[in-house]
Formats: structure tokens, sequence, C-alpha cells
């Protein structure tokens, strides 16, 4: 789903808009976007009616215009709160708004349903501003089921909205998740707008005339959900309906149910008392650089970047790899685009896809092995090898939590230090981390870009929160992709004494350090491959001190020289202290700093892209500052890195729960570190 703006990019200041009254409905006073963490857009914080300022006897409902909105969706795993998000977020998208989203599943394939541990969610914030995060709390709460509440309900502010299914609050299931007496009716809801919607009930009567079986019809009751959510924010509806009938085009009589349970959902909200009003969230017309837009996916992103990345360097792009979450849909994204020259091959385990895609480096194609953390342990041998033999690989790494199997669908940054030191020996590895979901496109072409100059194998560390989040990516225009494109060897490359012209596969390029990549078959241009020790330059197996000592340190002078840019910092008011990130956490930090500078509090602000080699003036830059506080969601590794390297006195700032940073968590954290 694609959309056209044109505007310039602005970013919105951190008030909240106001709302003014016009013709019995409310519209924006002008204001621009609250910061990114609590809803500041409506005349209450949840972004509720809390009473009508319409003229109710005329039999209008009222709209209420906001400037940005959080909903999450909950339910079982088995009630298709992923697809709803995905639908809702899709319409959201191709409306114009601005938008991020965080979906959150169990790691079971079907867990027990209407327990804790089985419960699915999606949150998505949209807003008619730039935003950075999915939002720290829902204004709106849709809970399919007695545990869908209960492991929500903490999270939601006095005065949000909570639609609840109430045909699944009977005791025996309220009695699976510790509910002793009902929410709905013993008072414990009372802070909140509750709307108790019969969500089964109705959507079995909606879908009478098909002539399905109950349990067939209740299976549609997320659409009649979405319809209904979609009703009260002015979401579109066309694309949901066509996407429906595409979907289920081999069962068309499907099809068509989850369309009429759809606008069964529409039309409850439209006719029923109990949603007096509804909500209008602006298009983000000032957000954006003028562009064509769609929706994507960290891992998409990331997709997308390794075929650009193809393309640009005119080599066919070869994927090893075995299905791991998070990583497993970039094997199954990148399967379907054969056209561009992708193979993908699905082994039989790491390691075996981890050397089918050195073997394919060594044949000349970008070669590229995704996993995750548990998947690297077992790549980590072959990926020495492609240090010693020097030669172009990109290692995607979609961290998750750990260590072992870990939270398999949860988020973390931990795998920093296995990315940098997890071989055994001296294996230097260049590393790049994207910042959000549409920054995986550029961070994969800039690994690819690293790789393929520098004959080396790259890590390109995602994770989790990236991965499966969402937001708005400018699809760029050709003449702005780099070119990537690299010379093979052809001939002899050197002269021996007695004047006889040779191929030396350990030559290099003088400025790069990288050695010369041949092709097998090209005639005169046979040399050996192996995971024993190289001569320098002739490239034959060499057990010599000297010549070892010289290898491990040429390898390691290549990683150091990679040409990476310089560091750049935010800081418009000559702060004393500096906020220092990597990866995902980018968006809650940038969120928490706008808060910050809100309240005329300095800080300043620098994000690392390259992990190694850092840029070359990030001992400067951090020379500036009296105190630098280092957030991620581990134990403190690149706070470790940063002290050991440059003897700063960097301050962690940790959590490993496997979710994200809250913005206001983090602000309250900078606020103490600038007030301290």
């Amino acid at each position: 789903m694609t959309s056209q703006v044109s505007s310039p990019a602005e970013h919105a200041d951190e008030d909240a808009a106001g709302e003014t009254v016009v013709g019995g409905q409310r519209r924006s006073s002008g204001g621009a976007g609250a910061d990114d963490s609590d809803a500041k857009g409506s005349k209450d914080n949840s972004g509720s009616a809390n009473g009508n300022d319409g003229d109710s006897s005329s039999g209008t409902k009222e709209v209420r215009r906001l400037d940005r909105v959080i909903i999450r969706f909950a339910g079982d795993s088995g009630d298709g709160m992923q697809l709803t998000g995905d639908r809702f977020t899709s319409e959201t998208a191709s409306f114009g708004n601005d938008l991020s989203t965080l979906p959150n599943f169990p790691a079971e394939i079907r867990a027990p349903a209407g327990t804790l541990p089985g419960v699915s969610s999606f949150q998505l914030h949209f807003a008619d501003h730039d935003i950075l995060t999915p939002g720290d709390a829902p204004n709106v709460l849709v809970a399919m089921n007695p545990a869908a509440l209960k492991a929500n309900i903490g999270d939601v502010p006095r005065g949000g909205e909570i639609i609840v299914n109430t045909d699944e609050f009977a005791k025996r299931a309220m009695a699976k998740v510790g509910y002793e007496t009902s929410p709905l009716e013993d008072g414990s809801l009372d802070a909140y707008n509750v709307h108790p919607v019969p969500l089964t009930t109705l959507t079995v009567e909606a879908l009478k005339v098909f002539g399905l079986s109950r349990k067939e019809a209740e299976r549609s009751k997320n659409m009649f959900a979405l319809g209904l959510l979609s009703w009260m924010y002015h979401r579109p509806t066309e694309g949901t309906e066509t996407f429906l009938r595409s979907k289920f085009a081999k069962k068309p009589e499907i099809a068509e149910a989850n369309v009429a349970a759809f606008r069964a959902g529409w039309n409850f909200g439209e006719t029923t008392e109990d949603f007096a009003v509804s909500y209008e969230v602006a298009p983000a017309t000032q957000a954006f650089p003028t562009g064509t837009y769609r929706n994507i996916s960290g891992n998409l992103a990331l997709s997308y970047g390794l075929i650009a990345a193809s393309q640009q360097a005119d080599l066919p792009l070869y994927l090893g790899s075995y299905p791991i979450t998070p990583a497993s849909d970039i094997l199954h994204e990148l399967s379907k685009h054969k056209n561009f020259g992708v193979r993908t091959f699905q082994a039989e385990d790491e390691i075996a896809g981890i050397g089918a895609a050195l073997g394919a480096a060594f044949g000349g194609s970008l070669a590229v092995t995704t996993t995750s953390g548990p998947g690297v342990a077992l790549k980590s041998e072959t990926i020495g090898l492609a240090v010693s033999l020097e030669l172009p690989l990109l290692i995607v790494d979609i961290q998750r939590g750990g260590p072992s199997t870990g939270l398999p669908t949860k988020t973390e940054q931990a795998d920093l230090l296995q990315a940098m030191y997890g071989r055994n020996g001296e294996a230097p590895v260049p590393i790049v981390a994207p910042k959000t979901p549409a920054d995986c496109f550029d961070a994969a072409l800039e690994a690819a870009r690293i790789a393929l100059t520098y004959r080396t194998p790259v890590f390109l560390l995602s994770d989790g929160y990236l991965a499966n989040g969402s937001e708005p990516w400018r699809i760029p225009d050709l003449d702005e992709l780099p070119d990537l494109r690299v010379r093979f060897a052809t001939g002899p490359n050197h002269t021996t004494e007695d004047g006889t012209d040779v191929f030396w596969p350990y030559k290099r390029d003088p400025h790069t350090l990288a050695r010369p990549w041949a092709v097998p078959g090209t005639p005169g241009l046979e040399h050996r491959i192996g995971g024993i020790e190289k001569q320098d330059g002739t490239g034959n197996i060499s057990y010599d001190p000297a010549n070892h000592d010289f290898m491990v340190r040429i390898r390691q002078s290549k990683v150091d020289g990679v040409d990476v840019p310089d560091l750049d910092v935010d800081d418009p008011d000559g702060a004393r202290t500096l906020v220092l990130g990597w990866g995902s956490t980018y968006g809650p930090i940038t969120a928490a700093v706008r808060r910050l500078r809100g309240a005329g509090l300095p800080i300043a602000q620098a994000h690392l892209r390259h992990l190694n080699p850092f840029p070359g003036n990030l001992g400067d830059v951090l020379e500036r500052y009296q105190k630098v506080v280092v957030p991620e969601m581990n134990l403190g590794q690149l706070a470790g890195l940063i002290r050991a390297r440059y003897l700063v006195d960097a301050h962690s700032y940790n959590q490993v729960n496997g979710m994200p940073f809250k913005a206001e968590q983090l602000a309250a954290a900078l606020k103490e570190a600038i007030n301290d």
C-alpha cells in the first residue's frame, strides 16, 4: 500500500494539539503533535469521549479530531490479532498517517486457549505528525477474552477506552486467569471507559445467511472488531475488503463472510448508542519529505535492501539459511524474488546454511546468511573461515532474548559482544546496526558496501522489535542508490623475480587492503582455499609464526580502516550530558530527548550505526561531555566497549525484559542523569 506525500519534512513539537468545536464536531485548533510517549492529543488524556460536545438531539454522532492514537488489539493466538493489526495498519498507512507498530505474540505455536501465556497482541501508534515509537500505553484496548484483559489492563491509563468481548467472560474462562468475580461487574474497571460488546454473538448473527457452522462464523469476530475500530477512527475500508477477497479467493464464501463481518462491525459502531463519538486523525502532511511511501516492516525492508544491493552490485543474490525466529521472514520474502536473480537455500541446519553461503561468495555471488543469536553460535567457525578467506559475506542476526533458546518472540540487543568477539582467534568483523524498521533497507546496502569493498564478512545486527515492527518508508529513486559494482580478477596481478606473471590471491589493494576476488573457473587464477593460515601474497599454506603475526594484524588493519561516516551529534543547546545509543533504541531515546527538551532540559543525542569500527570522531565526541549515558537492551555491552576503548566513564541504563524501552521510562532516567 503506497501513498503520495508532497510536503516538507518537519518534526512536530512536543506540545499536544488542542481541540475546538465547529458545527457540533471537534476540529483541530492547529497545534502540532504531542511527544512520542503518552497521548496528549485529546481533551481527555486517553483520546476518549468523556461527554458529548455535539448536539445529541440531532441524531448526528460527534466527531473529534485527535493528533494521535495508540490502539492495542489483544486475544488468543488463534484470534487473528496480528492479522487484525496488520490490516488496520495498512489502511492507516494508505490514509497517510505516520505510524509505528509493536506486534507481541507467544513463542508457542498454539498456547492453551484462554491462558495468559497464549495472549497475542498488536499495538499501533498513528498520528498526524512525526512519531518514533509504538507508544508507551494504549489509549484503546480491544480485549477478546479475560486473559487478554488481564494481561494488558496494567498498561492502559486511567480514562482509556476498553472494548471487551463479553461473550468470552464465562466463569470458567475467568477462573482460568484468576478472576474470582467478573471485572465487568465488580467495579475494578470503573477508572476506564468500558464498552461491553458481544462480539462473538453479533458476528454469528451477522453471518447466519452464509450457512456457516457456529465455529466457522466465530472465526470472523476479529473482522467484526476491525470494522468497529475502522468506523471509530475513520479508516479506509476498500483495501481490507480487497485483501479479504484475495486471501480467500479459493473459498469465496469464506471471503464474503469475512467481508460481511467487517461491514457489520462498521455498521454496529455507526448505529449503537454505546459509541457516541468517532475520531479523526489527519494525515501526517508535515512529517515526511516529498515522495511515494508504503508501510514496511524491518524484515521486509532488509529483504528489499539485500535485493537492491545485489542489483546495484550486478551480482546474483544467494541466501543460505535455516529457519529461526525472528529471522525466518527474510527467507520467506527472498524466496519470492527469483526474477531478480535471487536464489534461496533452506539448509538442514545453521552450519550448512552459512557453508553454502560462503561457497556462493567464493563463486561470485552477493552471499547472505540469516539467523538469530543461537544460530550465530553455530555459524561461528564458518564466520572465522570467511575472515581467513577474506570473502564478502553478510551475516544477518535478528537478535532475540537469550541465552540459548531464550525468548524466541521477544527482543534484545545482547549479541553485540558475540558479533564482536564470538570466534576463535583474532577474527575481526565489521558490524552495522539499523535504527528503525525502514532503516533496515539502508543498513543492508551499507553492510553490502563494506563486504564487497573490503572483502570481509559483515554483521548486520537487527532485532525482533525492528524485524516485526513497521513504519512508513519512502521508496527511493534508483539514482539515490549507491553504485556497488565490483571488479573481479581477470588475469595475473604479480610479476615474480624471474619475470613470470602470476596470480597472487592475497595481493592487496593498497587503499582498502582487500584481496582480489577471483571467480572459480577463470583461467590462470587457480588458488587454494581452506581454513589453514595463508601466506601473504601467494595464498599458500603457511605455518610461519612471522607470517601469521602479519596476517592477523593486516586483517585487523583492514577492518579498522573501513571508511565509515563521522558520528553526527544532535546538540542544539550545548548540553553537558550525551545520550549515546545503537540499533533499535533510537526511537525511544529520541522520543525521550524530545520530551526533555520540551521541558527546557538540555541534552545531546548521538546514535551509532557502525559498531566496528567505530566512527573516527567518536573519541572526540565523548570527550566533549561531562556525562555519557548509554541505554541498551542488554547489561551494558556497548558501554563496556566504550569504556575500554576510550577510557570514558559511560553510564549504562539497561533492561532485558524482552520488550523495547518506553519513552517515559527513558526520559525519567535521563532527567536524573542530567540533574545528578
